[in-house]
Formats: C-alpha cells, structure tokens, sequence
C-alpha cells in the first residue's frame, strides 16, 4: 500500500472539554478531515461524478482507541494510510501523535457508492481510475 499521508491539526478551544482535553468525538472529525485531505492530495474526493453520476464514500465503520491526551493549542499530528483497498471498500489507519508522543490510534472504512438524492446509496465496484490513484 502506499505511504502514509501526513497533516497536522492545532486542538481549537471548541475541541475541548470541561477538564480542558480534546474532546473523544473531534478525533473522528480529525479522521474525516485527514481522509479528505489525502483524497484531495491524490487528486480525487468523497464526492466527485463520472459519466454515470455523483460517487461518494460513505463510512460504515469508525474506530478510535486513545492512548493519552492533548489540550488546547497542542499541535496534533496525523498519520493516515490505506491499510485496505477491496473491490467496494477502502480501510483507513490513522495514528495520532503530538510532540512525538502516541495519542490515539483509529481505523475508517469507507463503500464506494452510486448516490442519487432520491433514493439510499447503492454500493458500486471502485472504478479503475480510481483504484489506480488510491495506489499511487
């Protein structure tokens, strides 16, 4: 698979609790935000369309586990790579560190899916394309 895409993300006051610690919730917002990120890198998105229409990635699957924690203004590092690219389905790894230290550790699994707004997502065969880009 290929290497790991890295960004970084500041922790905002907002992505805090009560005891001053990057709230549980915001590290899959982080998640989604390095999955974008990497999609976007590799020249593609969660939303894009070909001659059939709109495509897009709906997730069925999200899992973090913490190891330690960050607060306010700590700069967080994240790590995503493509641990599994199926015929449907891409499974992200994430690892989150800050100042070199293992923060959190969290996976996505994402269906590659026809959408149409008038009816549910149907799941589709990743086209080559794009299966080439998301191996580069």
């Amino acid at each position: 698979m290929p290497a790991p895409f890295t960004t970084s993300r500041r922790v905002e006051f907002r992505d805090t609790d009560a005891a001053g610690i990057m709230h549980f919730s915001v590290f899959f917002t982080m998640m989604e935000q390095a999955e974008h990120e990497l999609l976007r890198h590799l020249g593609l998105s969660v939303l894009t369309c070909d001659k059939k229409g709109p495509i897009s990635w709906p997730r069925v699957s999200a899992h973090c586990d913490y190891r330690s924690a960050v607060k306010f203004e700590d700069t967080v590092d994240v790590e995503v790579r493509i641990s599994r690219l199926g015929k449907k389905s891409v499974t992200y790894e994430f690892a989150f560190t800050c100042e070199g230290r293992e923060v959190a550790q969290g996976t996505l699994t994402a269906v590659c899916c026809r959408v149409d707004h008038g009816s549910p997502p149907q799941s589709i065969t990743i086209p080559d394309w794009m299966v080439e880009k998301l191996k580069s």
